[in-house]
C-alpha cells in the first residue's frame, strides 16, 4: 500500500465507523468508534474465509501501520499539545503539589505494588511470569493516558478540582513511567548490566528535564512570534510547526516528547496572547479542539485494528482479568498512601479516592509501549494483557465514569 492509500483507507474507515456510531449506536465518540473498530477486527478474524477480500483489506491496513511509531512520534504530540492548550495554568498551580505527587510517587508506587501482587497471584495459580517482566508490565500500564482521559472527561460532570488533578496527572506522569519502562527493558535485554540508580537518575534527568527544557525553549520562541502578529493562519502554522519540531528534535535527543509538548502548550496557552487577541486565542483553541477530536477518532480506530495482531489464549484472558483487578487496587493504594503520609500537604478527602481510581484510564500509550517490547518469551502475554486492561478501561470505566461521578460528587 502507498502512503496515500493507507491514509485514505484509514480516514474512510474512521468516517464510516464514526457515522455508524453517531447515527445508530450513539455512544460517546471515542468509545463507540473503538468498540466498532474492535468488532470490525473480530469480524475480520472470524469471517476471513467468508469475505476474504474485506479480511485481506483490514489485515493489510493494520499491518501497513506501525502503531507504536505512529502514536509516539506523530499523533501523540498533536494530541497532548491540544490538551495542554486548553489547560488553565492557574488551576494547575492551585493543585500542583497533588498533581506532582500522584504523577511521580503515585506512578512509582503503582508500578511496584502492581508488579508485586501480579507476581505472587500468578505464582499461586501456576501462571508464573518472572518478576522483572511484572515490573516491565507495571511500568507501561501504571501511568494514566492523557489522550484517553482528555477524550472521556469531556463526557462527564467531573468536579473541576478532581478534573484538574486527573488531567494534570495524566499530562505529567509519562516521564517517570517511560523512564521505569526503559530501565526494566534494559535489564531484560542486558541482564549482566544490573540495576543502577545512577543510570536511572541520568535517564530520568535527560528524559524529564531535557524534555521540559526543549518544550520551554521552543514554546518561548513560538510565543514571541505569536505575540508579534495578528494573522490567524500564520499563528496556526506556528503552532503546528512547533509540535512537529518538538517531535523531531525530541526524537533526535532522546528526551520526553510528551513533556516537551505539554510544556510548550501550557506556555503558548497562558503567555502568547494579550487582551487584543482574545478572539484569536478563542479561534486557535477551537481549531486545536477540532484537530484533537479528529485525531482521537483515528487513534481509537487504529487501536481497535491492532487487536488483529494480538494472539489471545485462555491464559491470556485469565492474566488480563487478574491484571485489571490488581491494577485498580494498586491505583487506589498509590493514591491513598501519599495521602496518609502527606495529608496536610495534599488536603484531599478520602471520598475522592474512588473517583480518582476509576478515572485513571489507560489507553493507546500503554499499547504502544507494549508493542515496542522486543521478541521475548513473555511479549505476547504482556501485549494481550495490556490490551485487556485498555479495552476494559475505555469501555467499562469510560462508560460508567459519569454514573460514578454523579453518585459520589456530592460526597467529595
Amino acid at each position: 500500500m502507498s502512503l496515500f492509500i493507507i491514509v485514505t483507507s484509514l480516514f474512510t474507515l474512521s468516517t464510516v465507523l464514526s457515522f455508524i456510531n453517531a447515527r445508530w449506536i450513539k455512544l460517546p465518540g471515542v468509545i463507540g468508534v473503538m468498540l466498532l473498530s474492535i468488532l470490525t477486527t473480530l469480524v475480520t478474524v472470524v469471517a476471513g474465509q467468508i469475505i476474504p477480500n474485506f479480511s485481506s483489506f483490514i489485515n493489510n491496513l493494520a499491518n501497513a501501520i506501525d502503531f507504536s511509531d505512529t502514536l509516539l512520534e506523530v499523533l501523540l504530540g498533536f494530541l497532548l499539545f491540544s490538551t495542554a492548550l486548553q489547560f488553565d495554568i492557574n488551576r494547575l498551580k492551585a493543585y500542583l503539589s497533588r498533581i506532582l505527587i500522584i504523577s511521580t510517587v503515585g506512578v512509582l508506587l503503582s508500578t511496584l505494588i502492581f508488579a508485586g501482587m501480579l507476581y505472587y497471584v500468578l505464582e499461586m495459580i501456576n501462571l508464573t511470569i518472572p518478576f522483572i517482566f511484572c515490573l516491565l508490565f507495571g511500568a507501561l500500564i501504571a501511568p494514566t493516558d492523557a489522550v484517553a482521559v482528555s477524550a472521556l472527561l469531556k463526557e462527564t460532570r467531573m468536579p473541576k478540582r478532581l478534573e484538574t488533578i486527573i488531567s494534570g496527572e495524566s499530562l505529567f506522569n509519562d516521564g517517570i513511567g517511560i523512564v521505569l519502562f526503559i530501565s526494566f527493558l534494559r535489564l531484560i535485554e542486558i541482564p549482566e548490566r544490573g540495576f543502577s540508580l545512577t543510570d536511572v537518575a541520568m535517564l530520568f534527568a535527560r528524559e524529564v528535564f531535557g524534555g521540559l527544557l526543549i518544550g520551554v525553549l521552543l514554546g518561548w520562541i513560538a510565543t514571541r512570534m505569536i505575540r508579534s502578529i495578528v494573522d490567524f493562519q500564520t499563528i496556526v502554522l506556528i503552532t503546528l510547526t512547533l509540535v512537529m519540531c518538538i517531535s523531531v528534535i525530541g526524537g533526535i535527543l532522546f528526551v520526553s516528547i510528551p513533556l516537551a509538548v505539554v510544556a510548550a502548550g501550557l506556555l503558548v496557552r497562558n503567555r502568547a496572547f494579550i487582551n487584543t487577541k482574545d478572539h484569536v486565542n478563542k479561534y486557535l483553541q477551537l481549531f486545536w479542539k477540532l484537530v484533537d477530536d479528529l485525531l482521537n477518532i483515528i487513534l481509537f480506530v487504529l487501536l481497535g485494528l491492532q487487536m488483529g495482531a494480538v494472539s489471545f489464549s485462555v491464559s491470556h484472558f485469565i492474566i488480563g482479568a487478574i491484571a485489571v483487578v490488581l491494577l485498580l487496587v494498586a491505583r487506589a493504594l498509590s493514591i491513598t498512601l501519599p495521602i496518609i503520609f502527606l495529608k496536610r500537604t495534599l488536603k484531599m478527602q478520602y471520598n475522592s479516592i474512588f473517583i480518582l481510581t476509576w478515572a485513571g484510564l489507560r489507553g493507546a500509550i500503554s499499547i504502544a509501549l507494549a508493542l515496542s517490547i522486543p521478541a521475548t518469551p513473555f511479549r505476547e502475554t504482556l501485549l494481550a494483557a495490556a490490551f485487556f486492561i485498555v479495552v476494559f478501561s475505555v469501555l467499562v470505566q469510560g462508560l460508567t465514569l459519569n454514573s460514578v461521578v454523579n453518585k459520589l460528587v456530592n460526597k467529595v
